[in-house]
């Protein structure tokens, strides 16, 4: 089993690269603090000599110093508070934006993998509930502030009594003990959560889910949903319930220890506050030295103790941005468009983590501006081709070339231009319907509007208050339209058509839509592609005879390729028996 690393150190360099400022501010607050926890331990016992020697008068001018430079203080310190606030949310601001532009790069294959589903749902957790961000850099800054704190109280304690600082460590090594064994209950109640919330937050979202609401309201899956619900409500008291108790137990301790060091230091310093005949300036002193010393490393003690704790949970986090720098897209070749070939050379492919053979040995070559339809049974892998292609996934074996050249080697985001899709589990944002048509902020009206009356949804837009300038949704206005099924998904074509790519791909296109609807969009395709390459996926077999070729799939190998004419001539083959038998359908 190997070691883990610490990657608190890493952890840091990378928030600190996002944003500086807070690390200066941080830094200034410490050495602020430290030397103002110094000074009051001094001018205490200073003025408490003036007391002693009857000097009233300078007492109370030191009296009313100290009252005014810790005013001063506190008006400094709720500044650098602010400032410190402030510099804080733009840091996590920062990072949130890194983290989510890095996860947008990770490969597409990853957000179908339980393993880093689970590590996504544990960085989340770090970031959002554990406030790992700000945590580990404020108890970092109290540390060090705490640091420097010790340096001087140390030196004066030495030079009084040796004993002082050998019962404190002892004191320490029991503290030590304590807050290690709290630490590894709590990242053990950390771990054993992490599952239980995981599967919580799907049966939460599942039962507020209005997409879901009408199933579990007509059946009895609704009663089984809400159990499970409450299934997991109970373990996570369970395992909080463990914890507090845990946590209690070990907080106990801790302040046994610590009233019995603290009667140790006062029973040692005022024995020989009367064996040496010491004043009470003196006596004041060194207990408050003592009492800050104690303080301090306590303080430091649990700082470095959740610092090993926020390691843990970092670690998600950085195993996150390691993954997406590791499969950095945004290098390669420059695609220079139009897409004019595409061709697969013996593609082999199976799900990561599956052994089950989705694509064997699948070869065939797309011309310049052909448009083709893959047919087949379901599971025969047809949508996987269109992952292989639009550089979802990565083939087994094989290589995919467009333009001659393997899309392995191209620049992603230069690549990815050129093709447009309109996958079956499509998804429209609330945003307006333009935004949504065009992608952008501020597009032309027109042309969204163009877009979707190809489509055939001029009558619905000119039905509308706001026009293309609708908004979808009533998630964030009360003012915004839902769409139905059939009408949500000619939105997803507009959007493909409108996008100015070379190739578009419709991945069970018409599943939503109503037969006229269907039977309009069939009879106009090559009019709504144009000149550009397309390649079309549908059960409904009577969309084959738009298009030029037929690919025909068969448990992931490639049976036909031909034109429609050619295939129904094979009275044998899967295609004929596929179109002859929806067309017995249509005809009764």
């Amino acid at each position: 089993m190997n070691k883990k690393k610490f990657i608190l150190p890493k952890f840091i360099l990378y928030t600190y690269k996002c944003y500086k400022p807070y690390f200066l501010l941080a830094f200034l607050n410490c050495i602020f603090l430290a030397g103002f926890a110094v000074y009051n331990a001094y001018f205490l016992s200073i003025i408490i000599s003036f007391l002693e020697k009857g000097v009233y008068l300078n007492a109370l001018y030191m009296g009313l110093f100290l009252v005014i430079i810790n005013l001063i203080f506190n008006l400094l310190s709720k500044l650098f508070n602010r400032l410190i606030e402030v510099a804080k949310e733009k840091m996590e601001d920062a990072i949130d934006r890194d983290v989510a532009k890095k996860l947008m790069n990770t490969s597409f294959e990853h957000l179908e993998d339980p393993s880093y589903l689970d590590l996504k749902e544990r960085a989340e957790m770090a970031i959002k509930n554990m406030g790992v961000v700000y945590q580990t850099i404020t108890d970092l800054a109290d540390a060090f502030q705490y640091a420097i704190t010790l340096i001087g109280l140390g030196a004066i304690m030495i030079l009084f009594d040796y004993r002082l600082i050998l019962i404190l460590l002892v004191a320490i090594v029991f503290n030590v003990l304590l807050v290690i064994l709290s630490l590894k209950l709590q990242l053990k109640f950390y771990n054993n959560l992490i599952p239980i919330n995981r599967k919580f937050h799907y049966y939460f979202t599942a039962l507020l889910n209005e997409k879901t609401g009408k199933d579990y309201r007509m059946y009895s899956i609704g009663e089984f949903v809400e159990g499970k619900f409450e299934k997991f409500i109970g373990a996570s008291l369970h395992q909080v319930t463990n914890l507090l108790r845990t946590d209690a137990f070990i907080s106990s301790s801790l302040e046994i220890v610590k009233y019995i060091e603290m009667a140790l230091v006062y029973a040692i310093v005022a024995v020989k506050t009367i064996n040496e005949g010491l004043s009470i300036s003196t006596f004041s002193l060194y207990i408050a030295t003592a009492i800050s010393f104690s303080t301090s490393v306590s303080a430091i003690i649990d700082k470095g103790m959740n610092l090993i704790q926020y390691d843990n949970f970092a670690t998600p986090l950085m195993e996150l941005i390691g993954i997406s720098k590791e499969e950095d897209k945004k290098s390669g070749l420059k695609f220079e468009g139009p897409i004019r070939s595409i061709e697969f050379k013996n593609v082999s492919f199976s799900y990561p983590k599956s052994e089950a053979i989705i694509l064997n040995d699948v070869s065939f070559k797309m011309n310049d501006k052909e448009k083709i339809s893959i047919v087949g049974l379901n599971g025969a892998g047809k949508t996987t081709m269109v992952k292989l292609l639009s550089g979802l996934y990565k083939p087994q074996k094989g290589e995919i070339l467009v333009n001659g050249v393997d899309i392995s080697l191209y620049d992603y985001d230069s690549y990815i231009k050129e093709i447009s899709t309109v996958f079956q589990d499509f998804k429209l944002f609330a945003y307006s319907l333009k935004e949504n048509i065009l992608n952008i902020e501020n597009g032309s009206d027109e042309d969204a509007y163009n877009a979707a009356c190809l489509v055939g949804l001029k009558e619905k837009i000119d039905s509308l208050p706001d026009g293309i300038n609708t908004l979808y949704t009533k998630s964030y206005d009360e003012g915004g339209i839902e769409l139905s099924g059939g009408e949500a998904q000619k939105v997803a074509i507009a959007r493909a058509l409108a996008s100015g790519s070379s190739l578009i791909i419709l991945d069970e296109p018409t599943a939503a839509l109503d037969p006229l609807s269907e039977a309009d969009i069939y009879e106009n395709f090559n009019s709504l592609v144009k000149d550009k390459a397309a390649i079309y996926i549908s059960h409904r077999m009577s969309s084959s005879v738009f298009c030029d070729r037929i690919l025909v799939i068969d448990n992931g190998r490639v049976i036909d390729f031909d034109t429609h004419k050619m295939l129904m001539k094979k009275k044998d083959s899967l295609y004929y028996k596929l179109f002859t038998s929806q067309a017995k359908n249509y005809a009764g």
